[in-house]
């Protein structure tokens, strides 16, 4: 999937990576339906091997994006979701201690011996310090999601998930691995990726992120999609829904988001109620079926409470 660095500014890769079209038609068949803006930010962060930074409310479709594009090139996906408190060793390795501490015990007559005919304590230390060296090394290395990714010989595609969760200290650990593909481990030295991954991090904007962590990375925001766009991806998400239903659950959706509501249906919620509609059989929307199905686009109930009164004339409106 990833190109060297001189055959990423020569020519582009043929396959799905070969052209803008080529992705967005890839990620169509995968059922990801991508604007041209979209698909442009992917085909330049997969062939410059840039992580791309991708913002935007929550539902729109950031993480499938990542999930999506891991399908289309046959890599795995490594994510790490983030959250506050998160540090470098749950997103990077950790020892393992409880089979260091097991090794240890079993070992413990053998080290013993080992010790006997040392000749002072300074002797004695340092063939301590030795049989120490063993319990630090790979056998007993648990990788975490980034170490994960580096270590692919073949490439992945590496999703740091609402990275704006985590704290400005854990950003700041991300530049190396961001700017560089490559991690500082202490007792092993600098551990550099053979097939730098995909980077995907996303943001729903939680806080700023910081300007080193920005530059590091090419930006794409994800807006609500237009009626016609939201039509497509309902269509591609819900196999053998009616055109009809498509068009008169979607129009609805759209006059939600003109109104003040406390959070207005993203993408995701469109999809869900598409299906739920499917499930009651239903072809078209009515008033009563609406009310019925309010939960599943509105998560507030003071938005359920607000929009109730108003379903007729919404309907009428679309």
């Amino acid at each position: 999937m990833t190109l060297s660095t001189t055959a990423a500014n020569s020519a582009a890769p043929a396959g799905p990576l070969g052209s803008v079209e080529a992705l967005i038609a890839g990620l169509g068949g995968v059922g990801y339906i991508a604007s041209r803006r979209i698909a442009t930010a992917l085909y330049m962060a997969a062939n410059l091997q840039k992580p791309i930074l991708v913002e935007g409310s929550a539902g729109v479709g950031k993480t499938e994006l990542a999930l999506s594009t891991a399908t289309l090139l046959g890599l795995p996906l490594i994510r790490m979701q983030c959250y506050e408190g998160l540090d470098e060793s749950k997103a990077l390795y950790e020892w393992k201690y409880g089979k260091q501490l097991l090794y240890t015990q079993i070992l413990k007559d053998r080290m013993g011996e080992q010790l006997a005919d040392a000749p002072n304590m300074e002797a004695a230390m340092d063939r301590l310090h030795g049989m120490g060296d063993l319990f630090f090394s790979e056998p007993f290395l648990e990788p975490r999601p980034l170490m994960k990714a580096l270590r692919e010989d073949d490439g992945c595609v590496l999703l740091i998930d609402e990275v704006d969760k985590s704290d400005e200290a854990f950003e700041a650990f991300l530049l190396e691995v961001l700017s560089a593909y490559q991690v500082s481990v202490p007792e092993l030295g600098v551990l550099k990726a053979k097939t730098p991954p995909l980077v995907f991090l996303t943001s729903n904007n939680v806080r700023d992120l910081g300007d080193a962590l920005k530059r590091r990375c090419l930006h794409l925001h994800i807006p609500l999609p237009e009626a016609a766009l939201e039509e497509r991806i309902v269509a591609s998400r819900v196999p053998g829904i009616e055109a009809t239903l498509t068009r008169e659950l979607v129009g609805f959706v759209q006059s939600l988001r003109t109104l003040d509501l406390r959070k207005a249906p993203s993408i995701s919620e469109t999809v869900d109620w598409a299906r739920a509609l499917v499930l009651l059989h239903a072809d078209s929307l009515s008033a009563d079926l609406v009310r019925d199905t309010l939960n599943v686009i509105l998560k507030f109930e003071q938005d359920i409470t607000a929009i109730e009164p108003q379903v007729v004339e919404l309907l009428h409106r679309r």
